[in-house]
């Protein structure tokens, strides 16, 4: 059996797996997003002026990771290639309704992210650089069970060191092939290269380069990108009524998405969302609980917002720009060509080349937020800070799986990454509905001091937790 042969039997495996897995997933996403909107009474939407205002809020002692910081690693992670291939693949495989699906799963997934994130800051641990924490602290902590917490960290590894990375440097070196030097059998493999060096380098830095990196880079290509798409939608504004039609039809076209639900715009639409907002699937908490805040809440509403930023600023830019081109999405397309083909259609020349640079950072945030999860990870696993000679080495691998992604096939990396994601989601929905009490007492006591005109400030007798923790507790 050949190498193409057994990718292609690896492919089908997981595409088989992910099948079942997908019905699972949607169901438990929904049950999950819909609880918290309720149990919050919509808190992703009244509390919208905070979420905006605790951006800029700095640490209480002057010193740690700020809310802006924290917010801006798991934006690092969320806006990414997948807010462009993502979208696209979404679109040309599932149909004009898969956009409605996104912004139905970003709506409601973010009352999950601030489920999510508040609990990473209620049970957050104190470490000598600052505070950290995540689904598998709170799972140990709340819970009593370090298995499942062990188990939950092997699939983020997985998902953000696996199945994310080598999917980024596959979607990356993809927009290449619209220029006339690339070469199917060797580009993919250069561009790889390139690519896994320089995430190497800047890992040695550590997690402090990271941030800084991150920082700079994401707001920079966020803006930049979404001003493009404005840009093109206002050029082809008069069919902008026809696209919002031709959504909402397809969305509640249930004939169709029941006739096939592993391959509707339901399904494209819930995946390639949760895919790129991550809301409820535990990454976003682990950047959270570094964040140095007066109140648990502050930090849920703070992600809340990230959400919004992915899905309904970053995915509709690329969705509109794609659909405003006049360019029939098709499953030949899908990906990354579409999305050149659309900006090329409306922008000329300068439309591919924007898309390359644009991908470049985008990738490029992508796997460094990505690995800043892994390695605070191998900290829980190890119950200590590994080693430099450790970490150098886990760097490395990381380093040789983005070459190695850029050169598999499309099908396969998306296959993985949606398991491993899932994996991860099948965990933390259902820990984060058996701790909710404590996100609604929480929730209730900034409610009730924000009313009076309070900063909210908190202790963590006040909502009933009686466990030893790190903070809060006076």
């Amino acid at each position: 059996m050949n190498f193409e042969a057994i990718i292609n039997a690896v492919t089908y495996g997981v595409g088989k797996v992910n099948d079942v897995m997908s019905y699972i997933l949607v169901v438990v996403l929904i049950i999950g997003g819909v609880y918290f909107t309720l149990s919050t009474k919509c808190v992703q939407f009244r509390r919208f002026k905070q979420q905006l205002k605790y951006i800029m809020e700095k640490p209480t002692d002057g010193k740690g990771v700020s809310s802006f910081q924290a917010l801006i690693v798991s934006t690092a992670s969320r806006v990414g290639t997948g807010n462009i291939i993502g979208v696209s693949t979404a679109i040309c495989l599932g149909g004009y309704g898969s956009v409605f699906w996104m912004w139905l799963i970003a709506i409601i997934g973010s009352a999950s992210a601030f489920a999510e994130s508040t609990l990473a800051q209620i049970y957050k641990k104190k470490g000598k650089d600052g505070c950290y924490g995540g689904p598998a602290y709170y799972i140990e902590a709340a819970l009593k069970s370090r298995p499942l917490a062990v188990v939950f960290t092997i699939f983020l590894m997985l998902t953000y060191g696996f199945g994310f990375n080598m999917l980024a440097s596959y979607n990356l070196q993809s927009t290449f092939s619209s220029y006339s030097f690339y070469n199917e059998q060797y580009t993919p493999w250069i561009i790889g290269l390139i690519l896994a060096v320089l995430v190497g380098y800047c890992m040695m830095g550590g997690g402090k380069r990271i941030i800084k990196v991150t920082e700079f880079l994401v707001p920079f290509m966020g803006i930049i990108y979404i001003g493009v798409a404005i840009v093109v939608v206002i050029i082809n504004y008069k069919v902008i009524p026809g696209i919002m039609s031709k959504i909402f039809e397809d969305a509640f076209d249930f004939k169709a998405i029941f006739g096939g639900i592993s391959g509707s715009c339901m399904m494209y639409g819930i995946k390639r969302g949760l895919f790129s907002n991550e809301a409820g699937v535990g990454s976003a908490p682990n950047a959270s609980a570094a964040a140095e805040v007066s109140h648990p809440a502050k930090q849920g509403l703070v992600q809340v917002l990230s959400v919004f930023i992915d899905t309904l600023l970053v995915c509709s830019a690329t969705a509109f720009l794609c659909l405003c081109s006049g360019i029939e999405p098709t499953a030949a397309i899908s990906g990354a060509p579409y999305v050149q083909q659309s900006m090329g259609e409306t922008l000329g020349a300068f439309g591919p080349v924007f898309l390359t640079v644009a991908m470049i950072l985008f990738a490029f945030t992508t796997l460094l937020g990505n690995l800043y999860y892994v390695d605070k990870s191998y900290n829980y696993l190890l119950r200590r800070e590994p080693s430099k000679k450790f970490m150098n080495i886990a760097h490395i691998i990381s380093a040789v799986i983005v070459f190695i992604g850029a050169g598999l096939n499309a099908d396969l990396l998306w296959g993985i990454a949606d398991i491993t994601m899932g994996g991860m989601t099948l965990i933390n929905i259902p820990v984060i509905l058996v701790l909710s009490k404590y996100v609604s007492r929480t929730l209730n006591d900034y409610d009730i001091q924000l009313k009076s005109g309070k900063n909210p400030t908190f202790v963590s007798k006040s909502i009933g937790i009686k466990n030893d923790l790190d903070y809060w507790k006076q």
